[in-house]
């Protein structure tokens, strides 16, 4: 079959820095269409990525029948109406995380996705590194046992007040916009939602959460702990990424690692026996891992590796720390 014909709903950074990368390089992608809200700019965007078409509204992209997949770069308040709009004209659909504001607005963008016969997944590009697949494998192989205790963190640089993600009414904050890695990272490794929940946050003058910290606690006793924060040097685009794993019989521990981070990447494995193993990890593109994913399961190759259950959980999740934190 041919390659997957994609429409880019706007012009965003988060495009514009990353998954164009990863579209381009992407073997089952095929670069379309790009829409924005100035005809001017996405004429700009599709001759510096090579779009076929450009268009100066979102609608004109849904209107393409040549358009088979979506990927939704857009401000987080606007996930859920061009999400459901886009299922509605019968395109698959690829939207940033975080996937809706709440729960329920994500199990409704899952509904309309069943509805229409089309398929929905939530863009989580570091979920797809082999880096992550590995650390779960050797979760899963019982190496260092029954995980008693897990913690990740990310913690960035904040952002000039102009910045979306420094605006209560755009859903900025560190949770909504980096929580969702740390959390997202136990989710998996944890393989459940938390049965217990305690957080805590820290507000800016805005009303948005500068720095939120919390408690996991599972059904089995399992115990973790997440970190978020935007309270590095402003706009210094720097940051701390980082994870703690430890079981009944030994620890995963990160090292050279960062969530989206492609090159050459390395954990350290102790086990009681006396294990203590420095590993590492080639990690291609996650953006193109991502988009060559979710191309296979448009053709029915493969199943979304995002699934259903795990976005509506990890929001959730989210849904339960916001009104922890008093957001």
């Amino acid at each position: 079959m041919g390659k997957i014909k994609w429409g880019v709903m706007g012009t965003a950074y988060i495009f514009e820095r990353d998954t164009a990368r990863g579209m381009s390089l992407a073997q089952n992608c095929e670069l379309t269409a790009i829409a924005g809200r100035s005809a001017e700019k996405a004429e700009k965007f599709k001759e510096k990525y090579g779009f076929r078409r450009a268009y100066g509204s979102y609608e004109e992209l849904l209107d393409d029948p040549e358009i088979e997949a979506v990927y939704i770069p857009l401000p987080n308040t606007m996930h859920y109406e061009w999400t459901i709009k886009a299922l509605r004209h019968g395109k698959h659909v690829l939207c940033e995380k975080p996937l809706a504001p709440d729960a329920e607005q994500a199990k409704e963008m899952f509904r309309a996705a069943k509805e229409n016969k089309v398929l929905l997944m939530e863009a989580f590009a570091y979920q797809h590194s082999p880096y992550i697949k590995e650390i779960k494998k050797v979760i899963d192989s019982g190496m260092i046992g029954e995980l008693r205790y897990g913690e990740a963190a990310l913690i960035t640089s904040d952002y000039d007040s102009s910045n979306i993600r420094m605006r209560r009414e755009t859903l900025g904050g560190c949770t909504y916009d980096i929580g969702v890695y740390s959390i997202s990272f136990l989710q998996r490794m944890m393989g459940e939602k938390p049965e217990k929940i305690y957080a805590s946050g820290s507000f800016s003058e805005e009303g948005i959460d500068m720095y939120s910290t919390g408690i996991f606690e599972y059904q089995n006793g399992c115990k973790a702990h997440f970190d978020c924060g935007m309270v590095l040097a402003t706009e210094k685009n720097s940051s701390l990424d980082r994870f703690q794993l430890h079981g009944t019989k030994g620890s995963v521990v990160s090292e050279n690692f960062a969530f989206n981070a492609p090159g050459s990447l390395t954990y350290r494995i102790r086990t009681f026996q006396g294990l203590d193993e420095l590993r590492t990890v080639d990690v291609p593109n996650n953006y193109c891992l991502e988009v060559e994913q979710f191309g296979r399961c448009i053709r029915g190759e493969e199943a979304p590796y995002l699934t259903e259950e795990f976005s509506v959980s990890l929001a959730e999740t989210v849904d339960s720390i916001l009104h922890k934190i008093g957001y």
